[in-house]
């Protein structure tokens, strides 16, 4: 039903809002888990008129139920890591080629060519467990790159210092990393890495003291001689991302859209200069569900220029949690 060619391409306003309703349309009659969420809410599926009046599932549905809307079989399943205590988040893929399509689309919006650069994961702790989605996006960049090494390091610093100064020059380098193990890597083997992007996705795992973003990009902006270091804002439930390339701020590409709801009354949406919840429209979501309430907070600074404040606790999702699903 849906082409990804014409998922993933630019938008304007009225075509983002004509395409969102459409996929709301679909998923609503299409999703047995979202379906019988409307109708929990009362949501009168033909009546919504605007992005603002489509309902989002708490991102904790991912952990309770098989959040899908195509009835094709499973290709593959992403799973998050977790932490102790914490249900795992399971999303299921029954088209594991619009997720490849997405990140070449990504890709392409945000950094060009691939063919330009090389890439070196520095991805522990994901790279050691299945169903990483980051993986999976990772091994796409090195196979769309052409390069021969595709290593993903995990604790061998050393070599991976080496293959960055022995890369060719006639290429862009991409450090992507946990934030743990680039900080592993920068107090090792701190240089000057001024000619490489330098992109953290998040996560201490246990394995440090929680920073702010801020702070650890301070500490990895001296350690690496650096002007900017990049953010990578994905998750296992989103099938699309969203990149910081300076000052921390985060852009999403055209396919998908970041509101703020009211941390009080998630089915209300804030001034944008104020802090609110990250509710999030993924076309790439397609198959499962494209319109998510994260635990995420953020503010915009100007139109897609959002900054990722830290997490909300579950107070906000009151009222549209209480439901169950068979």
């Amino acid at each position: 039903m849906f082409d990804a060619k014409d998922l993933f391409r630019n938008f304007t306003p009225a075509e983002f809002t004509t395409k969102a309703l459409e996929i709301f349309r679909f998923q609503a009659e299409h999703n047995s888990v979202y379906k019988k969420f409307l109708s929990h809410l009362g949501t009168k599926v033909d009546s919504i008129a605007s992005i603002e009046e489509i309902p989002f599932i708490p991102i904790s549905f991912f952990k309770e139920f098989k959040v899908v809307s195509s009835k094709g079989d499973i290709e593959k399943t992403f799973s998050s890591s977790g932490t102790t205590g914490t249900l795992t988040s399971y999303h299921h893929i029954t088209d594991l080629s619009i997720y490849h399509q997405q990140l070449d689309a990504s890709f392409e919006y945000f950094y060009g060519d691939f063919k330009d650069y090389i890439v070196f994961p520095l991805l522990p702790a994901y790279a050691e467990r299945k169903g990483s989605s980051l993986i999976e996006m990772a091994d796409i960049w090195m196979q769309k790159t052409g390069q021969e090494n595709k290593s993903y390091y995990l604790y061998d610093h050393q070599q991976l210092a080496e293959d960055i100064k022995n890369a060719p020059k006639d290429k862009k380098l991409i450090l992507i990393g946990v934030s743990f193990a680039l900080m592993d890597f920068a107090e090792q083997h701190p240089q000057d890495l001024s000619d490489l992007i330098i992109m953290e996705t998040g996560g201490m795992k246990g394995r440090r003291a929680e920073l702010t973003r801020p702070e650890l990009h301070a500490f990895l902006k001296d350690e690496f001689q650096v002007e900017q270091i990049q953010s990578e804002y994905g998750m296992t439930e989103l099938l699309s991302q969203a990149y910081a390339r300076k000052n921390g701020l985060f852009e999403t590409p055209p396919w998908m859209k970041i509101l703020l709801r009211d941390k009080e009354d998630p089915l209300s949406y804030v001034d944008p200069r104020m802090s609110g919840g990250i509710n999030v429209i993924d076309f790439a979501n397609i198959n499962s569900c494209s319109f998510i309430a994260t635990d995420d907070l953020g503010r915009f600074h100007s139109e897609n220029q959002l900054e990722i404040l830290g997490r909300l606790d579950h107070s906000d999702l009151r009222g549209c949690n209480l439901m169950v699903v068979d």
